[in-house]
């Protein structure tokens, strides 16, 4: 039985905390082959590069997204939807948003690998500007599956106004 709700407010975000890692593990799980750990995630609390974002809908933490400010790049390491929250051009919403925060935090570019086989995301991503600069050869090391590097220049903050069509 599937628990989507009509979406009745826009997403409300909140920084990364201890208290949401059960959560996420629940959504990261039934999202990937190869999921985060509990571990992974507290390491993130206490990494200064990390900045990651959750994304609620009335209450209900639907999906986060995280990346590593080095120098003026920032390195996209999640993004993430809970599937009953899937379809409905929330990635977008939330990607724009990360990529906003990046932005704020003085980025020029922004690089991410994502999986060979996973078309949705890599179109979100050509949809945002970014081209794909390379293919990284079993990157994903549990599965042995190619990753795509992809990268994109940030001239100016994108908007979230503008992405809200997307799926």
């Amino acid at each position: 039985m599937s628990t989507r709700q009509p979406l009745t407010r826009a997403l409300h975000f909140e920084p990364l905390s201890a208290r949401w890692i059960p959560d996420m593990l629940e959504i990261e799980r039934e999202a990937y082959a190869d999921p985060w750990s509990e571990n992974m995630f507290f390491r993130e609390l206490d990494n200064g590069a990390s900045h990651f974002q959750l994304a609620f809908h009335d209450g209900i933490l639907i999906g986060y997204a995280g990346f590593w400010m080095v120098l003026d790049e920032a390195h996209v390491t999640k993004v993430t939807i809970a599937s009953d929250y899937r379809g409905l051009g929330l990635g977008a919403v939330l990607f724009a948003a990360t990529l906003d925060f990046a932005a704020e935090l003085g980025a020029a570019w922004v690089r991410l690998e994502v999986r060979e086989s996973n078309t949705p995301a890599r179109r979100l991503y050509a949809r945002f500007g970014f081209t794909e600069v390379r293919v990284r050869k079993g990157y994903y090391a549990r599965t042995n599956e190619d990753g795509i590097e992809m990268a994109r220049e940030l001239e100016t903050p994108p908007s979230t106004e503008d992405e809200q069509g997307l799926d």
